[in-house]
C-alpha cells in the first residue's frame, strides 16, 4: 500500500500452506510473505505458486528491495528464480538483494541449491546469513535467528524497523534456548505445522507456540505454514485457546491475510543503525553486513563463488 510513494508498513500473507500435502492440493498456498516498510518491499520465502500469488494479492514483484530465503526446502525456495526474474525483467534491470542461508545459495553433500546462477547474477547483491549475524538494508536491519530444522543450515529472519520489531521463526523445532532469540519482538510469526507434539516432528505445534509466546510476550503473534493436521483441526479454534494460554493477540493467516503491523509497535518512532543521511541529505550505508564483533564486506560471507 502506497503513501505519498512510501508504503504503509504492511504485511502480507501469499501461502499459508506447511506441508506438501496441503501445497500439493492446493488447500493453501506457499507463495511466501510480503513484508511492506517504507520504500521497502520484502518478500520473504518464495515457495510455489509465488508470482500469482502476488498478482492476486495486488503486488508487482517489480517493487522488491530484497528477496530473503529460511531454507533450501520447496515450500520456500521454489520460486526464487522466478521472482527475481520477475523483479529484474529477465536481468535486464540489475537491482535487489537476496539474503539467504547457505544452503539455498550454494547447495550441500545432499542437495542442489534453489538458486541457479544465471538468476543470481541478475541481483544487485546476493549475501548468506549464518544465524547469528545481520545485516542493514536501507533502514531496516535485519539478524539471522537460529533454527532447528532437517537444513541444518536453516536460519529464521528478525527484522527491527523505525516503528516496530518482527521475528519470523521459519521452520524449526521448539527450543528453550531459540527463546531468548524472539524476546523484543512486538510481532511473531511463527510456522506451525503441527497441532500435536510428536518426537518426530520437524517444526512447532501448539504446545510449542504456547511455549513461545508466554515467554517473549510479544503484542501479536501470526500462526501460519500449517500442515494437514492443523487444517483438520482448524486454525482459527485453535487460536482462541492459545490467546487464552499465551496472554497476547493470535492470529491465524489465511492466503491474502493483510497485517498492519504498526498498530502493534511498543514504541513509534524507534530507530535502527540504518539508513542515516549525510549533512547534505542523501542516505548513506544502504546495505551493510556486520557480526556482533567484526565488521564483513557482503562478498566475505559468500562462502562459494561458481
Amino acid at each position: 500500500m502506497l503513501l505519498g510513494g512510501r508504503m504503509e508498513p504492511t504485511i502480507i500473507f501469499l501461502g499459508t500452506g506447511g506441508d506438501s500435502y496441503v501445497v500439493g492440493r492446493q488447500l493453501r498456498g506457499a507463495g511466501g510473505i510480503i513484508l511492506q516498510i517504507g520504500e521497502n518491499q520484502f518478500h520473504i520465502d518464495p515457495g510455489a505458486g509465488s508470482l500469482s500469488s502476488a498478482r492476486d494479492a495486488g503486488i508487482s514483484m517489480r517493487n522488491n528491495t530484497a528477496v530473503f530465503v529460511s531454507h533450501n526446502h520447496i515450500n520456500h525456495a521454489n520460486d526464487v528464480n522466478a521472482v527475481i526474474d520477475a523483479m529484474t525483467y529477465g536481468g535486464f534491470d540489475k537491482k535487489g538483494v537476496l539474503v539467504s542461508n547457505n544452503t539455498a545459495v550454494n547447495g550441500s553433500n545432499v542437495s542442489e541449491p534453489f538458486l541457479k546462477k544465471r538468476y543470481r547474477d541478475f541481483l544487485e547483491r546476493y549475501i548468506v546469513l549464518n544465524a547469528g549475524q545481520r545485516v542493514g538494508i536501507n533502514e531496516v536491519e535485519v539478524k539471522a535467528l537460529k533454527a532447528l530444522h532437517s537444513d541444518p543450515a536453516a536460519i529464521g529472519f528478525k527484522f527491527f524497523t523505525p516503528e516496530f520489531t518482527l521475528s519470523y521463526t521459519g521452520d524449526t523445532k521448539y527450543s528453550a534456548e531459540l527463546i531468548e532469540e524472539y524476546k523484543g519482538s512486538n510481532i511473531i510469526i511463527l510456522n506451525m505445522p503441527y497441532l500435536e507434539k510428536r518426537r518426530e516432528n520437524e517444526g512447532l505445534c501448539r504446545e510449542d507456540a504456547i511455549k513461545i509466546l508466554k515467554e517473549v510476550k510479544p503484542r501479536l503473534a501470526i500462526i501460519t505454514h500449517f500442515g494437514a493436521e492443523m487444517l483438520k483441526a482448524d486454525p482459527i479454534y485453535e487460536v482462541r485457546e492459545m490467546q487464552k494460554e499465551g496472554g497476547c493477540r493470535v492470529i491465524a493467516a489465511k492466503d491474502g491475510t493483510i497485517v498492519n503491523p504498526t498498530s502493534y509497535s511498543a514504541e513509534r518512532g524507534q530507530r535502527t543503525l540504518f539508513g542515516y543521511r549525510d549533512s547534505e541529505g542523501e542516505k548513506q550505508q544502504d546495505i551493510r553486513v556486520y557480526n556482533y564483533n567484526e565488521v564483513k564486506e557482503v562478498d566475505e560471507m559468500v562462502e562459494k563463488e561458481e
